[in-house]
């Protein structure tokens, strides 16, 4: 047994008020003010933060095929120390996780070596090329998430509504990276102020609205729980609020850098670390993406934890991968930007990274109750300091905001009752 004494946890009504929580058999058996038992390993949590564990429902691990940029292991280390218990893993690895075989032999890495609650995508199609798709009704017995095929979109609107009629029948989502191929023109930067005064081939913004659109009235005819990965338009947020006005079964996400982040921060002298998919947008873009997140149209927070090698991101900027590392980072960033300068409430935060994920994934975490899972994350408020990538447990270092000064880290993650990273 696990005793965590002296937290604090924040209630209904935004206060933090004292917690102290007993572990038993991977589950929580006991949440009270005061708890006395002996026999049991005590930690002294000191007044720190006690939340559910954080969810992140969109990582990149690489493994299998891209092990020079992350592996499970160091991919899963990160998030521990961002605080994350539960993460889900994209398919877009080699081989694709996209038939029974390769699903299986993704789900024995993850048994061997994650080190956190590590859900697999399968796949949209066959090898992620948007033509033929997977067996979603074999593959749905796995243990995947949904169906995604992110990092390309999905180009035809049949393929896609097969796909959404048959992940309905399995009671699977579909998440979805929303890109019009036929729009990008060569384009690598956001179609705004810096590509244009630095002369740089532009990503248009309807490239993922259109595609949004389309696939807005596509779940509308099917029914199917249709998600969209890292929102970054003005017009893509207005979609979405429209479509939930409509009781269409629509969920987003958005990524801190674009909360952060617009295309008139992006510095040259480090712009392939700016440089991501979808790209940072305008100032107006941004505004409408916190906006669209503090009025819950945007339901949650996923960091599209990105690796790459330093020698792929250190090529020009037309060359260079898309794509940033986040796990490390996301919360002190989210809390320092937001809650820090009173624009969202601490506990907004937490359901927007825990309780909001697990709710709309149908997954049983996310919430500090007795009988659930002991997936907790322990956060020092107080605790200020610079990002530094040289320090990531991720192997990918490409991040836009190393050397930002920012507050309330992640101190300790436990998975199921045991630590699996621990400062405390």
């Amino acid at each position: 047994m696990l005793l965590l004494k002296n937290g604090r946890v924040v209630n209904e009504v935004g206060e933090l008020t004292p917690i102290e929580i007993l572990i038993e058999d991977k589950r929580i058996v006991k949440i009270e003010k005061k708890i006395s038992a002996k026999g049991v390993e005590v930690i002294d949590l000191a007044g720190k933060l006690v939340t559910p564990g954080l969810i992140d429902v969109h990582v990149h691990l690489r493994e299998p095929g891209y092990e020079h940029k992350e592996t499970i292991a160091s991919g899963t280390m990160a998030a521990a120390r961002g605080g994350y218990t539960t993460i889900a893993a994209m398919a877009n690895t080699n081989p694709v996780p996209d038939c029974l075989e390769n699903v299986s032999m993704i789900e024995g890495l993850i048994a061997k070596d994650a080190k956190v609650r590590t859900l697999p995508y399968a796949s949209i199609t066959i090898g992620e090329l948007g033509a033929e798709l997977v067996e979603i009704e074999e593959l749905a017995k796995t243990s995947i998430l949904g169906f995604s095929d992110d990092g390309r979109g999905i180009q035809e609107a049949g393929t896609m509504y097969q796909a959404m009629l048959r992940a309905k029948a399995v009671n699977k989502p579909v998440i979805a990276h929303c890109e019009d191929d036929s729009l990008l023109f060569d384009g690598y930067l956001h179609e705004g102020e810096y590509a244009k005064k630095h002369q740089h081939k532009g990503i248009l913004s309807v490239s993922e609205s259109a595609q949004i659109a389309r696939d807005i009235m596509l779940a509308q005819a099917t029914g199917v729980h249709y998600h969209i990965c890292h929102i970054s338009t003005k017009e893509s947020v207005e979609l979405v609020r429209f479509a939930k006005t409509q009781g269409i079964k629509v969920t987003a996400e958005v990524s801190p850098h674009h909360l952060i982040l617009s295309d008139v921060d992006i510095k040259t002298a480090d712009i392939s670390n700016f440089k991501m998919n979808p790209p940072l947008r305008s100032l107006t873009d941004k505004e409408a993406c916190i906006q669209g997140w503090l009025d819950g149209t945007i339901d949650i927070i996923a960091t599209d934890h990105a690796p790459h090698h330093e020698d792929e991101k250190t090529q020009p900027v037309e060359k260079a991968p898309f794509g940033i590392v986040g796990l490390e980072t996301a919360f002190p960033l989210l809390y320092t930007h937001f809650v820090k300068t009173n624009k969202i409430t601490l506990k907004q935060l937490i359901d927007s990274m825990s309780t909001k994920p697990a709710e709309i994934f149908g997954l049983p975490y996310g919430k500090l109750a007795v009988g659930m899972p002991a997936d907790i994350t322990v956060i020092d408020l107080d605790k200020e300091m610079s990002i530094d990538a040289s320090r990531f447990e991720s192997k990918g270092k490409n991040t836009p905001f190393n050397g930002e000064r920012v507050s309330g880290w992640p101190v300790m993650t436990l998975v199921e009752g045991r630590v699996v990273y621990g400062e405390v």
